[in-house]
C-alpha cells in the first residue's frame, strides 16, 4: 500500500521509475499506435530507472545517512554494525531517519544541559568548600601570628586567642569528618544495620544530649499530642540518631528564643512511619527550599546566623535516609517556622 510518509529507498526508486515509465510508454503508444514497443519501452524504463535511482539513492543519499548514523553512535563500526548499516538501515524511510536524528539531538541536548548543570554545581561546590575552609584557616592564622609576633602578650588575651584557635581547629575537624562521611555515604560504603527500636525514646535521648543548647535559648521540646504512644521502627538506630541530632540542632540554632520544637510520629500505612521535626523559627524562603539538602548550601539568613556549622548536616541526613530507601522532605515559611520529615520502615517481626 502506498504510504508517502514511510517510503524506503527501494520504494522511492520504484515509484520514481514508474512515474517516468508510464507517461513515456503512453506517448510511445500514441505515436506508434502499437502496444508492443510501448510495453517494451515501459519495461526498459521501469527496470533501468529503478536500478539507476536505487544506485543514486544508495550511493549519494543513504551513504551520507550512514555517515550520520556512525556519527550518532560515535564509534568505529563493528562487523555487526557494518551489517546493520549495509542491510537494515537502507530499509528505513527518510521520515524514520529524521525521527532518529531528532531523538539523538534531544538526547544530546539533555546531556549538554545535565553537563552544564553539573558544571555549575561543581563550580558552586568548590566555591562553598573554599569558603568553609578559608574562614577557620584565616582565623587560626591570624591568632597564631598575633601570638608569635607579640613579645609581651597579656596572658588572659593569649589564652583567649588560643581558645578561639582551638574552636576553629575543632570546626575544621568537624568539616573534614562530615566531608569524609558524606563521601562514604555517596559511595555506598557505609553499611546500614537495621533493628527494631522505639522512635520516641530515641527522640528524647537525642534531645537530652543537646538540651544545654536549647536551655541557652529557652527552647522547649515536646512530642505532639496523639503521638506519645510508643511506635517501633526498623532502621539503623545510630544513623537515625545522627539524623535527629542534625535536625534538632538546626531547630535550636534557627529557632526563636523561648520558642518550641515539636516532634510528630505518624503511621502512614502498615509499612511506613513518618517522623517530623517542627520549629517556630526564622523559616526558609520558598526559592531556597529545592536546594536545602545540597552540600554546603545555606540561605542568606542561615549563613548570617551560623558561622560554626559545616553546611553538610542536611546533605548527610538526606543520604542516610536514602540509604534506608526512604524519603525526606521539608516545608517552611519565613518567620513562621520549618518542618522536616522523613519516613522509616515500620516494625519488622
Amino acid at each position: 500500500m502506498f504510504d508517502p510518509k514511510n517510503l524506503s529507498p527501494r520504494k522511492v526508486s520504484f515509484y520514481t521509475a514508474l512515474g517516468l515509465a508510464v507517461p513515456i510508454s503512453l506517448i510511445d503508444f500514441i505515436i506508434e499506435q502499437n502496444w508492443k514497443p510501448a510495453i517494451t519501452s515501459f519495461g526498459i524504463i521501469l527496470i533501468g530507472g529503478y536500478l539507476l535511482f536505487s544506485f543514486v539513492l544508495e550511493r549519494f543519499i543513504y551513504r551520507k545517512i550512514k555517515v550520520i548514523y556512525k556519527f550518532i553512535y560515535q564509534t568505529k563500526a563493528t562487523r555487526r554494525q557494518e551489517t546493520y548499516y549495509k542491510y537494515i538501515l537502507p530499509k528505513k524511510s527518510l521520515d524514520e531517519v529524521a525521527v532518529d536524528v531528532e531523538s539523538w539531538a534531544q538526547e544530546n541536548q539533555q546531556k549538554v544541559a545535565t553537563l552544564q548543570a553539573n558544571e555549575e554545581f561543581r563550580r558552586e561546590f568548590l566555591q562553598n568548600l573554599s569558603h568553609e575552609f578559608k574562614t577557620p584557616v584565616f582565623a587560626i592564622q591570624s591568632y597564631v601570628e598575633t601570638l608569635l609576633n607579640g613579645d609581651s602578650v597579656d596572658p588572659v588575651i593569649g589564652r583567649k586567642f588560643l581558645e578561639k584557635t582551638a574552636a576553629n581547629v575543632e570546626r575544621l575537624t568537624t568539616l573534614l569528618q562530615d566531608l569524609d562521611e558524606i563521601s562514604s555515604l555517596e559511595r555506598g560504603e557505609i553499611t546500614i544495620v537495621k533493628r527494631n527500636f522505639v522512635i520516641q525514646e530515641l527522640l528524647k535521648d537525642t534531645f537530652e544530649s543537646i538540651s544545654i543548647k536549647a536551655e541557652q535559648k529557652q527552647i522547649h521540646f515536646s512530642i505532639k499530642k496523639g503521638c506519645e504512644a510508643p511506635i517501633v521502627v526498623n532502621a539503623d538506630k545510630e544513623k537515625i540518631r545522627q539524623v535527629l541530632l542534625n535536625l534538632l540542632e538546626n531547630a535550636i540554632k534557627y529557632g526563636k528564643t523561648r520558642g518550641s520544637i515539636k516532634a510528630g510520629i505518624y503511621k502512614t500505612d502498615d509499612k511506613r512511619i513518618l517522623v517530623e521535626i517542627s520549629d517556630d523559627g526564622v523559616g526558609i524562603e520558598e526559592k531556597s527550599l529545592p536546594r536545602i539538602f545540597e552540600r554546603f548550601f545555606r540561605t542568606p539568613t542561615g549563613r548570617s546566623m551560623d558561622v560554626t556549622g559545616s553546611g553538610l548536616g542536611l546533605a548527610i541526613c538526606k543520604h542516610i535516609i536514602e540509604a534506608h530507601k526512604q524519603t525526606i522532605h521539608i516545608r517552611s515559611t519565613e518567620n513562621v517556622g520549618t518542618t522536616i520529615g522523613f519516613t522509616l520502615d515500620a516494625k519488622k517481626d
